[in-house]
C-alpha cells in the first residue's frame, strides 16, 4: 500500500510502502471476518480453508492500495472504513466511480483475468481489512462455489454502482450528488460525524470546490448537516435522503440485496 495527499495532479502523487500485514490467530480471523459480508455469509468449512492466506492490515486515511496501471498483488476484504475507486484524467482530474465498504473487496478485476488495476483505491475512511494474495484468491475462487457464488454478487453491485454513478454524474446537480455521497458514507463509517476538506470532496464528485462550497451550504441552512472547518456531522439521516437523488437508494438496494449465509 501507500499513502499520498490527494492531489488534482497525477504528477503530484507521493507513496510510500505501508508495513505489512498482522498474523493473528484463527480466532481472531473468524471474529474479524465477521465484519465483512462476503467473508461473514461462507459456510464454516471454506471459511476455515481461506484462513491460512488471510492476514489482518490496517488501512490509514489517504493510502493508496493500487494506482492506474499498476499490478494487483493482494486483493482486500474490508471490516471497517472505506475505500473510493477513482477514475484519473489526464489533466490529473479525479472522480469517485464506486465505493466499497465492509459489503465488500477491492481487487475485484483480478477475478476476470485482468492483473492490473484501472483505477485508483484510496482510502476515504481508515479502517481494518483481510488481505489475501491475489493468486491465492484466483485459486480458491476456482474451487469453491460458495466463495464464487458471493463474489459474482457482488461483482454485479460494483457493476451497478459504476453505472449508477455515471448516470448520477451526468444527470443529477451537485447538492444531490452531496447528499448521495454523504449518505454512502455514513452508512459505511457507521457514525455520524466525519472529516472531509471540500477539496476532497471535490475530487470525489469530480466539481469543483466552489461547487461543493455552495451545496454543503445548502444542506447545512436545510438543517441536514453541520459542516465546520471540514467536520461533517450528519443531523437529519431522513431529510438528507430526501435531498438525495434515486441513485443512492438504488445502489443500497442492490447492497442490501447480497445473498445471506
Amino acid at each position: 500500500m501507500k499513502n499520498r495527499k490527494p492531489s488534482s495532479r497525477a504528477g503530484d502523487r507521493v507513496s510510500s510502502r505501508a508495513k505489512e500485514g498482522t498474523p493473528v490467530s484463527k480466532t481472531d480471523l473468524k471474529q474479524a471476518a465477521w465484519g465483512n459480508k462476503i467473508l461473514a455469509a461462507l459456510p464454516a468449512g471454506e471459511f476455515d480453508s481461506l484462513v491460512p492466506n488471510l492476514e489482518t492490515v490496517q488501512l490509514k486515511l489517504n493510502e493508496v492500495l493500487y494506482l492506474p496501471g499498476e499490478r494487483i498483488e493482494h486483493v482486500y476484504f474490508l471490516t471497517s472504513g472505506i475505500v473510493s475507486l477513482l477514475t484519473i484524467l489526464e489533466d490529473g482530474t479525479t472522480i469517485e466511480v464506486a465505493v466499497v465498504g465492509s459489503e465488500g473487496m477491492v481487487g475485484l478485476s483480478i477475478l476476470m483475468g485482468v492483473e492490473k488495476s484501472a483505477n485508483e483505491a484510496l482510502v476515504q475512511a481508515e479502517g481494518l481489512a483481510l488481505r489475501m494474495r491475489a493468486e491465492d484468491l484466483r485459486t480458491r475462487f476456482n474451487k469453491e462455489s460458495a466463495l464464487r457464488d458471493l463474489l459474482m454478487h457482488y461483482i454485479h453491485l460494483l457493476l451497478t454502482t459504476v453505472s449508477q454513478n455515471a448516470a448520477c454524474n451526468r444527470m443529477h446537480n451537485v447538492e444531490e450528488r452531496l447528499a448521495r455521497w454523504l449518505l454512502l458514507t455514513h452508512d459505511r463509517v457507521g457514525k455520524s460525524d466525519f472529516v472531509f476538506t471540500q477539496e476532497f470532496m471535490s475530487h470525489m464528485l469530480g466539481v469543483r470546490r466552489a461547487g461543493v462550497s455552495v451545496a454543503a451550504n445548502t444542506l447545512r441552512r436545510a438543517g441536514l448537516i453541520d459542516y465546520q472547518r471540514g467536520e461533517i456531522t450528519v443531523l437529519n439521516r431522513p431529510g438528507l435522503e430526501d435531498a438525495s437523488c434515486e441513485c443512492y437508494r438504488t445502489i443500497e438496494a442492490q447492497a442490501n440485496g447480497l445473498p445471506k449465509a
